[in-house]
């Protein structure tokens, strides 16, 4: 590894913009989805196309960005994907149509792909174990800033001028973070092993072929023979990569690491607990405006007490890891997301908005509590000689397990709505999905009892004071 230089300072904070960036980008387009989708002339249930293609093509490409970063460095990789981001956000800006903007939308996660992660792999290279808590805490409130302004500025725009500018407002912020990443980013760099592109395409023919049985059947797509071959080459690329990273010196995801523990319970709890918490950013817009008949507007300012409590929830993270370990925190947490999840089953369109507030309070809060702890856990025993992959990993669940999350919830939505138990009364739709989801999420937390009881000990109890 090269040695850092003294812009080390400016990571926390050029990692934190990034991630502003990016949060900003995914919560101001959920509120503006229903204009969207009206302008172009399509179903609000039927936009969640915009959503995974951009999460599929960060999934598929992040493994690359770990690889190019150790490469070439990680200045220069941060800034190309600064710039690939802001031209996809001018794309996304300009789009005339659904293809359109799906397409502009996959150019914009080929540089979101390697934004984060190459910010978030120089913080790993440039800290120690006892300081990267506090570190990912500080860089992630930023993101929920992002939060916090996303949904209620992505209402008042589509309600007041047009949707096309929630992309546009990403120029200017792209901009500076290019300017301060060729001043301050340092350019950390290591030796690199060939790279695995057949590894790549396996992993990405898996990631693809799975999102598009998703896809099928969220939009009720009946040709069952098709969603069977689907399957089956998704079965047939496993198994190839299984053989294939067997025989390779370096794969692309090294499967050994699922040996340590840590990491394969923190991989496995991100992918079953964003499974139910990874629609919600799609179903609660959706619910409030399409079922229940509010602006995106008021839409977006019921989501500011979640995205709040986000950031204030940041700061018990450490205190109550350290007090419970992070077992007991998160299995509690788990069941905690999902009993308000399911209690937004109990909302109809005659429910006073202030009825909302508390639920979205407490959902915000262990939300940020979850990810922190999740996230953390998960690299807990990572050592320089696998982090690289072991970050690239995680980034890759988080993704894909999104992307799910959200496929899941369109396909509940729809399928609900479709088998016409309500006479299409959708927003009835919207309270079984929620049902569902928080049942999904419930479940999720027996994955964390697996944990051991003193486990990322070394995180929760060497922190810095």
């Amino acid at each position: 590894m090269t040695e850092i230089n003294p812009a080390k300072q400016a990571l926390p904070w050029l990692t934190a913009l990034a991630m502003f960036m990016q949060a900003l980008d995914g919560t101001i387009l959920n509120t503006a989805l229903p204009a969207i989708a009206n302008d172009f002339g399509h179903s609000s249930l039927e936009m969640q196309s915009v959503i995974v293609s951009y999460t599929v093509t960060l999934a598929i490409l992040i493994p690359l960005s770990g690889w190019l970063a150790d490469k070439y460095g990680t200045r220069k990789i941060f800034t190309l994907s600064v710039i690939i981001f802001t031209l996809g956000s001018l794309f996304c800006g300009l789009s005339y149509d659904l293809t359109a903007l799906v397409i502009s939308r996959i150019i914009q996660a080929i540089g979101g792909a390697m934004m984060v992660p190459v910010a978030r792999l120089a913080i790993l290279y440039s800290y120690p174990k006892s300081q990267l808590l506090r570190v990912m805490n500080f860089i992630t409130i930023p993101g929920l800033v992002g939060q916090v302004i996303g949904p209620s500025l992505g209402g008042f725009l589509s309600d007041n001028y047009s949707w096309h500018w929630i992309f546009l407002i990403n120029l200017p912020i792209g901009c500076i973070g290019y300017f301060i990443a060729t001043k301050k980013m340092p350019n950390l760099s290591k030796k690199v092993h060939k790279f695995d592109s057949l590894g790549l395409f396996y992993i990405s023919a898996i990631i693809v072929a799975l999102t598009l049985i998703m896809e099928f059947l969220s939009i009720g797509f009946t040709q069952w023979s098709i969603i069977s071959i689907t399957l089956l080459v998704t079965i047939i690329c496993i198994i190839c990569y299984i053989k294939h990273s067997k025989k390779t010196t370096n794969p692309i995801i090294d499967l050994n690491l699922f040996k340590i523990d840590t990491l394969r319970i923190g991989l496995l709890g991100n992918l079953f607990t964003r499974l139910g918490i990874g629609g919600m950013p799609l179903l609660l817009p959706l619910m409030l405006q399409v079922g229940y008949g509010h602006s995106a507007s008021v839409s977006g300012m019921l989501l500011i007490p979640s995205a709040i409590a986000n950031v204030i929830a940041k700061s018990f993270v450490v205190p109550l890891v350290r007090k419970y370990g992070y077992k007991t925190v998160l299995i509690s947490n788990t069941l905690i997301l999902a009993f308000i999840i399911a209690m937004f089953s109990l909302t109809n369109s005659q429910t006073p908005l202030i009825y909302f507030v508390p639920l979205l309070v407490v959902f915000g809060a262990a939300n940020s509590i979850q990810m922190s702890a999740m996230n953390t856990i998960t690299i807990a025993d990572l050592t320089n000689d696998n982090v690289s992959s072991g970050n690239s990993l995680l980034a890759i669940m988080q993704q894909l397990s999104n992307s799910f999350g959200v496929s899941i919830a369109a396909l509940l939505l729809s399928f609900i709505t479709q088998i016409n138990l309500f006479d299409k009364d959708v927003s009835s739709a919207f309270k079984f999905t929620f049902i569902i989801i928080g049942i999904i999420t419930a479940l999720s937390c027996f994955i964390f009892m697996k944990l051991n009881k003193n486990a990322g000990s070394d995180l929760s109890g060497h922190l810095e004071k």
